[in-house]
């Protein structure tokens, strides 16, 4: 292994993969994840070199799950981060939690972070989901996914979706449950306040559509 830490070695990997991921999951996401994770382990004494590669590394799979080729991103994720790791100098000890902090971060699955990277890397990353990013994100998610921006006869306790089949709907399904999965107490402070914006937005939104002022 050279002078260079292990983060910065494995970023222009990483970045290898997201040549034609959607805007909601690109490469400015990974980026953005990498930055709220320097906000939240500044209150933590936390491995930096296991939080920030599987920063790099947590979403690697999601062109493929987008393409329908792999079922978990996190997963499949997981697994190349382990062939990208085994190139350079890594224990055994260190990729394993760098695999658990990538199955962990997805929030649809059942994997519980049981370290604290894995903690903070779920926080950050979901942190991206909220705030005034997370709207732009929902918005454009939906519309890679053709779904109606809102429609007022589907009112979200009509929605049987998992996720909301409209974007206003998956704001209620998941975007507004975030907060409750937050793991550290930086992350709950950083996404209450979020999470007031996205409401603030959303009661603008509906008064907008019933032609309000």
């Amino acid at each position: 292994m050279s002078e260079r830490k292990l983060p910065d070695v494995v970023l222009p990997r990483a970045k290898a993969h997201f040549g034609d991921v959607a805007p909601a999951h690109d490469w400015h996401h990974v980026q953005r994840v990498a930055n709220l994770a320097e906000t939240l382990v500044e209150e933590h004494e936390a491995n930096e070199t296991i939080l920030f590669t599987a920063v790099w590394l947590h979403d690697i799979g999601r062109a493929r799950e987008d393409r329908g080729e792999i079922d978990d991103h996190a997963e499949w994720g997981a697994e190349e981060a382990r062939r990208i790791l085994a190139e350079h100098d890594v224990t055994e000890t260190e990729i394993e939690a760098i695999q658990h902090c990538i199955r962990a971060h997805r929030f649809s699955n059942d994997v519980e972070p049981e370290t604290l990277e894995a903690k903070l890397l779920s926080d950050a990353d979901n942190l991206d989901a909220l705030g005034a990013v997370g709207i732009a994100r929902n918005f454009c998610f939906s519309g890679e996914l053709g779904q109606t921006l809102h429609d007022p006869n589907l009112p979200i306790d009509a929605d049987n979706t998992t996720t909301g089949a409209t974007a206003m709907n998956h704001f209620h399904k998941k975007i507004l449950r975030l907060p409750e999965s937050m793991y550290t107490d930086v992350g709950r402070r950083m996404a209450n306040e979020r999470q007031a914006f996205v409401e603030e937005f959303m009661e603008r939104f509906e008064r907008e559509v019933a032609g309000d002022t």
